[in-house]
């Protein structure tokens, strides 16, 4: 029997002829190509605008990754410019002066000479011996007679030097690259890339992929999408399936990847860091 569209205007006008098409059975039936019609520019409209939203929120995430790295990358820039100042400056202070030494007054001292046995005619009245009760008990004996200060002499002493200055602060741009060392970028200004280019890569996934018995079998393929961190020695971590496909494809996926040679490592301001990267695997049979 062949197939009858009960929605088409020819059975639907042989259907109700010679009856009250007034009923609202003819028109409701009548009007059902247009309602579908309707309907369906309706969802593909909405299809349309929920594809657009999806796809700007991925966009606009995008671009505040790549704007976040580009202010942690001048916030370390201006980190780094402030130590090499405050190093310059450093280096720049004069060095502190030299003690001065504080040398005290010299010390009055009496004249004093050996006895000498000599005629009386021949003894000058300066060279003579004075007598005990004729020295003065606080002046010092010397060989000459010479004016100056009573209070013994005591060696010079070293004017209070100011004190040292503190030690420099420790320089924070040393925390901050270890902090940026132990970061993982998602952009940086030189990204990781496979040894000898992207072509290279491609070459040795294809010889090193094993397509699994089972999916061959059911004709599973697909592309599944695997994330890693390309470490500042090129190794590879953090191995993960970001979308996968079937089971068994997605466990020879990491598996491939895991077994990669080191990559040449991704670089911000000239040093070496981690960097985050999507690697698709194309599982397709012949």
């Amino acid at each position: 029997m062949a197939k009858i569209d009960l929605f088409d205007p020819k059975w639907i006008e042989m259907v109700f002829a010679g009856k009250n098409q007034e009923y609202g059975a003819y028109q409701l039936r009548k009007g059902t190509s247009r309602r579908n019609i309707v309907s369906l520019l309706i969802l593909t409209a909405a299809v349309f605008l929920i594809g657009g939203y999806l796809a700007w929120k991925v966009i606009e995430e995008q671009r505040a990754k790549e704007l976040a790295a580009y202010n942690a990358q001048i916030e370390l820039s201006r980190l780094e410019e402030a130590a090499k100042k405050e190093r310059k400056q450093e280096e720049q202070k004069p060095p502190p002066p030299p003690q001065e030494m504080k040398v005290p007054e010299e010390r009055a001292t009496q004249q004093f000479t050996a006895p000498e046995i000599k005629k009386d005619e021949l003894v000058k009245e300066e060279n003579m011996v004075k007598q005990m009760q004729d020295l003065d008990k606080d002046v010092a004996v010397g060989a000459k007679d010479q004016e100056g200060t009573n209070e013994r002499i005591v060696p010079p002493t070293a004017v209070e030097a100011p004190p040292p200055p503190p030690p420099p602060a420790p320089e924070p741009v040393q925390e901050v690259k270890q902090e940026v060392t132990q970061k993982i970028f998602d952009v940086v200004e030189q990204q990781p890339s496979f040894p000898g280019g992207q072509g290279a890569l491609l070459s040795w996934l294809s010889s090193n992929i094993h397509y699994p018995p089972v999916a061959e079998e059911n004709g599973i393929q697909g592309k599944v999408v695997v994330s890693f961190v390309v470490e500042p020695d090129g190794s590879i971590s953090n191995v993960a399936v970001v979308r996968g496909v079937d089971q068994s494809l997605d466990k020879e996926a990491v598996r491939v990847v895991k077994s990669m040679p080191k990559w040449n490592p991704g670089k911000q301001n000239g040093q070496a860091v981690r960097v985050k990267y999507n690697l698709p695997v194309t599982f397709k049979l012949q």
